[in-house]
């Protein structure tokens, strides 16, 4: 207990009298509901670079009842509620506004089922991304979603963002490769979305709570279609003089009718980050590399990796480099998946941007994020899924440097701005909440926003499951209420 639960108890005021967690703690068990404040604390942030209000109890469910109980011990008590994963998210979605009831599932972690024979597993939403796909491998299968925080990041976590990563250029993000979801609505009730069938009947749910940022439901559990692990795999580092140079190159791969499984973009300076602390094997005199990777039957990648590597050498390619074994591709990827913690050994501090705009107008984006950083003294790695247009400007900062956060803010809203005039939109995985709240009139109609209220209002008439995100203010079910906040005298 800290110091300050104990100064409280010694006053009469400790948590334990609250019967909010008295009868959490009897659904679940004392060690399962968190009250102390730091680990509130904890639990009240996640890894943007966004401020929210503090935690209230935090419980750890195991089954799907037991979120059905924390569900309605919430509701009897007039609380709010908000699900969260690993706590890996970059757009404020996770993190609690007033003092909501915080449903953590990450001891929802096994894996329930593995059907080879019809491609399918079942899973809680708990596990690790990674993990999913290490279990399959063996087998012959893996997860194709692999967002670039895989190691931590959870399956539940990627359902309510409808993440994508680096290898879903050609087979899609999480939407595609989700089949089912058990969920717990803010009511309490148990529902399935969605089913194993190929064409399930009834409007499709499991599509609209796909994606909704923990606004919709509680999932329990999650069915995940296995994606074969291809026959051979080819991967080309391909080195530019410009990244203008290698934007163009990946309009013209995929004009050219190639999809690659990958298309990853890393301009000059991530090239060094990574090489100074990371090693893979990058040329660090490069102005932009691109790291493709194409997968299938061994004559079609060959075919493929030799149009690529010709369309490449038309665009002004300096180098092109084929990964001669698993160990050199697996240098590579490692790489590109460690720029952004790479980037913390020049900087303290960053904001990982996520929009998304035509592949044709990458290189003119580029230019302008990159004019816009340097105007505000910024410095900035360009680090993205090039194949899909979904740009990652990171913007590097020390945040104890007085002003530098809303100069962050300033060149982020920004980069919005530049996007959507471009024909962009707000994000491609990371999602809306808190962070593009404030642009979603920028890319709606308020017909469009109204009738996204209704479809939430639908699932949460009492707007009581993780209130206050996605929809701005004068369109979401959030304006009728005011966030809650801590019962007096009982938080701190």
């Amino acid at each position: 207990m800290s110091l300050v639960d104990r100064l409280k108890k010694a006053i009469g005021l400790s948590p334990f009298h609250d019967p909010l967690v008295a009868d959490l703690q009897k659904a679940l068990s004392p060690d399962r509901v968190l009250e102390d404040y730091e680990e509130r604390l904890l639990h009240s942030k996640d890894e943007s670079v966004f401020e929210g209000g503090l935690a209230g109890p935090v419980c750890f469910p195991l089954t799907t009842e037991e979120v059905q109980s924390i569900m309605k011990i919430a509701q009897r008590h007039d609380r709010d509620v908000i699900p969260r994963g690993a706590g890996s998210g970059l757009a404020g979605g996770a993190i609690p506004l007033g003092a909501p009831v915080v449903v953590a599932l990450t001891k929802m972690n096994n894996i329930i089922e593995v059907d080879i024979e019809n491609r399918i597993a079942w899973v809680e939403p708990g596990v690790i991304n990674l993990e999913l796909s290490d279990h399959l491998r063996p087998m012959g299968f893996h997860y194709a979603p692999d967002p670039s925080s895989q190691q931590i990041c959870t399956i539940g976590g990627n359902v309510a963002n409808n993440s994508g990563g680096p290898h879903c250029l050609a087979d899609g993000v999480t939407d595609t490769h989700v089949l089912a979801i058990e969920v717990v609505l803010p009511d309490g009730e148990v529902t399935q979305f969605g089913g194993l069938d190929p064409e399930p009947d009834g409007l499709d749910l499991r599509g609209a709570f796909i994606g909704s940022e923990g606004t919709l439901g509680i999932a329990t559990k999650i069915a995940v279609r296995l994606t074969a692990n291809p026959e051979a795999v080819k991967t080309i580092l391909i080195s530019f003089p410009t990244m203008r140079a290698a934007a163009e190159t990946v309009s013209a791969v995929i004009a050219g009718g190639i999809v690659p499984a990958a298309m990853e973009a890393m301009d000059q300076r991530t090239i060094e980050v990574i090489e100074n602390h990371v090693p893979a094997g990058y040329p660090k005199d490069a102005g932009a590399v691109l790291l493709v990777e194409v997968e299938g039957l061994p004559d079609g990648i060959e075919i493929d990796a030799e149009r690529i590597c010709e369309i490449a050498e038309k665009h002004q390619a300096e180098d092109i480099r084929i990964a001669q074994n698993s160990w050199q591709r697996d240098a590579l990827w490692k790489g590109r998946k460690s720029a952004f913690g790479a980037s913390t050994y020049i900087s303290p501090n960053y904001y990982l941007h996520d929009t998304v705009v035509p592949r044709s107008a990458l290189a003119d984006v580029l230019d302008q994020v990159n004019a816009i950083a340097s105007e505000n003294d910024l410095t900035i790695m360009n680090v993205f899924h090039a194949g899909d247009g979904n740009l990652h400007p990171l913007l590097l900062f020390d945040a104890e440097e007085e002003g530098t956060l809303e100069r962050v803010h300033a060149v982020g809203a920004e980069i919005v701005r530049i996007s959507l005039e471009a024909g962009g939109v707000l994000s491609g995985e990371h999602g809306i909440g808190i962070e593009k709240q404030q642009f979603m009139n920028d890319l709606f109609s308020d017909e469009d926003l109204n009738h996204q209220n209704r479809l939430r209002f639908a699932f949460d008439p009492l707007c009581r499951i993780n209130p206050g995100k996605v929809l701005p203010q004068g369109h979401s079910c959030a304006d009728i209420q005011t966030l809650q906040k801590p019962p007096e005298g009982v938080w701190v």
